[in-house]
């Protein structure tokens, strides 16, 4: 990287196909989608959404020598800016594939993929320069959290999908090296056996100084261990169209939102308002909003003052 980054953030990186349907398809039937769009996916969700909230960001990821991995490439240092010098394209193996179902204000996910070649921790050798980094986080080693961390860096994870539904609780024990998580219900039950978001909350927070918990409709709960403070945040009421990325989006509004050193409450809300914007439009990186975005936004919703200063002071940038 020839200069320092605010995140540098690390994972899966996805070529998403996604298809807007009327309907769920059925076998034996074929149905006509209504829209669809192809977006960086993955941890490219955080990448996109942090960089078009001003960020400077870098990624550290793997992609196939081929065509999808090339033209991600280009879409996200051309088009997004998002600095990939830690990042490596590999002969003989394949961009990951996902194609998003996206009906009944939900989606279904098909990937086609297999694990990268080389880990973050081969990826990331030395601590990054940076002020925060961000990583998904699994059954598979992240030594260079730890190192990030004991070089100043502020340290985010998040979960994705276990497709063997197993939710190995042994995946927790990375939180010793991190500084807040950003689990989605679904997730934070699954990994803790617990039986609602808030118990969830609870028992994460045994292990990680700040947790927060999106939960889709319902809004978003959050809290710092240290000062014992606790958020709940309704969730804006937006007309979904495809919630692909959602999670991601959400998690990057409150990196951003955190190194602008708001308080925990404008954090979540703010994280809130991003990933409500993103879930209007098809993509998950094609969707995450913009500046003008969340100017628009606010100019047709002048009665709401919780982010106002906050939108106001970067519309136009």
């Amino acid at each position: 990287m020839s200069q320092a980054m605010d995140v540098v953030v690390s994972g899966l990186v996805f070529q998403d196909l996604v298809l807007g349907l009327p309907s769920a398809p059925r076998p034996g039937t074929e149905v006509w989608a209504t829209d669809s769009v192809e977006s960086p996916g993955g941890i490219a969700n955080f990448a996109v959404a942090l960089a078009r909230l001003g960020l400077r960001t870098a990624l550290a990821a793997c992609f196939g020598a081929d065509d999808l991995g090339d033209r991600l490439w280009d879409r996200l240092t051309d088009g997004e800016g998002i600095d990939l010098t830690l990042s490596r394209k590999l002969a003989g193996w394949q961009t990951p594939l996902t194609v998003a179902l996206a009906y009944d204000n939900d989606r279904a996910l098909v990937t086609r993929g297999t694990p990268p070649l080389l880990s973050a921790d081969e990826l990331i050798t030395a601590p990054p320069a940076a002020r925060a980094v961000a990583a998904h986080v699994g059954p598979w080693p992240n030594e260079w959290l730890a190192k990030a961390r004991a070089a100043g860096c502020v340290v985010f994870a998040d979960v994705g999908w276990d497709p063997s539904h197993q939710w190995d609780p042994q995946v927790l024990d990375q939180l010793e090296h991190c500084d807040v998580f950003l689990p989605n219900a679904g997730e934070a039950m699954s990994y803790t056996r617990t039986d609602t978001p808030e118990q969830a909350l609870e028992r994460l927070a045994t292990k990680v100084p700040v947790v927060v918990v999106s939960n889709g409709a319902d809004g978003a709960l959050a809290l710092d261990a240290a000062t014992g403070e606790r958020v709940v945040v309704p969730a804006y009421p937006v007309q979904a169209a495809d919630t692909t990325g959602a999670g991601d989006v959400f998690a990057a509004g409150f990196i951003a939102a955190t190194l602008w050193d708001l308080p925990l409450e404008q954090r979540v809300r703010f994280a809130a308002l991003v990933a409500a914007l993103s879930v209007t439009r098809l993509g998950g990186a094609d969707a995450a909003p913009r500046w003008d975005d969340l100017a628009a936004w606010q100019a047709a919703h002048p009665e709401d003052h919780h982010l106002q200063a906050l939108i106001s002071a970067h519309s136009g940038r």
